[in-house]
């Protein structure tokens, strides 16, 4: 199986979420240590792709990942054949290879060294590979059409002004550490429409925007004494965390500075 989970192009500069599902599937599967053979089985091993496509970057990656001592001196062949080696003998069930959009910084020579790497430890190791990054990790893979047939992409959109985006909102209301009770839950159970609106429109159903923007918030709640949440609490006064650069100065209620005629 060979899976690709995407973040919208829009967004790659936000976590939608993907290396957080990531690491709580990696903690789900934890490693365990054989007292018999001295050994840490990893039924998941996570690695992140290396800021520049290199074949010997991404098995010393793969090797940190087991917790394995860096090699000094080595040749290529040689750590190629020790990364391989150690995932058969740690029983790895599963490769995620997080932020695979960075092999775009290489050079093509470097792409199709680094992708035929890939395929190789795939196919040499017959288990499931994942990699996970923004919607550029698509365009790369597509460049190997024998990766590209065997991927299938899974996107994260953002959420919808729905029930389920209601349902979120209401984990908040369980959790906040206020002392009144917020507007987030009315009193029939259900999610305050305005303010669920509000936060909506604020957040453009980013997750990392609606973590940042109800703990940003929660803290102004705390430091004004106020202790809850309400629609006035999501006003045009609040400063919003990962807002873009061209969104900033509308949320402030100023125009962005227009260029220069001459």
């Amino acid at each position: 199986m060979f899976a690709i989970v995407l973040e919208p192009m829009a967004h790659q500069w936000l976590t939608m979420g993907k290396t957080k599902i990531v690491r709580k599937f990696e903690r789900a599967h934890p490693p365990k240590f054989c007292q018999v053979k001295g050994v840490d089985y990893r039924p998941v091993v996570v690695a992140q792709v290396p800021s520049e496509p290199i074949e010997r970057d991404l098995y010393r990656e793969l090797l940190a990942a087991m917790g394995a001592p860096a090699m000094a001196g080595g040749t290529l062949a040689r750590e190629k054949d020790v990364c391989r080696s150690l995932l058969r003998t740690v029983e790895a069930k599963i490769i995620i290879l997080d932020e695979v959009n960075g092999m775009l910084a290489g050079t093509f020579r470097q792409q199709r060294i680094f992708l035929n790497a890939i395929r190789f430890l795939a196919n040499d190791l017959r288990i499931p590979l994942v990699c996970a990054g923004t919607d550029l990790a698509r365009q790369a893979l597509l460049t190997d059409a024998q990766l590209a047939e065997r991927f299938e992409a899974f996107h994260l959109t953002p959420w919808q002004n729905d029930a389920a985006f209601a349902g979120l909102l209401k984990s908040f209301e369980r959790i906040l550490p206020l002392r009144e009770a917020s507007d987030l839950m009315s009193a029939e159970t259900r999610v305050s429409a305005e303010t669920r609106a509000r936060i909506h429109t604020l957040t453009s159903g980013v997750t990392a925007r609606i973590f940042r923007l109800i703990e940003t918030a929660g803290e102004d709640a705390i430091r004004t004494g106020k202790e809850r949440l309400d629609l006035e609490s999501f006003g045009d006064g609040l400063v919003l965390p990962l807002v873009s650069m061209t969104q900033l100065p509308r949320r402030r209620g100023k125009r962005a500075p227009h260029p220069a005629v001459a």
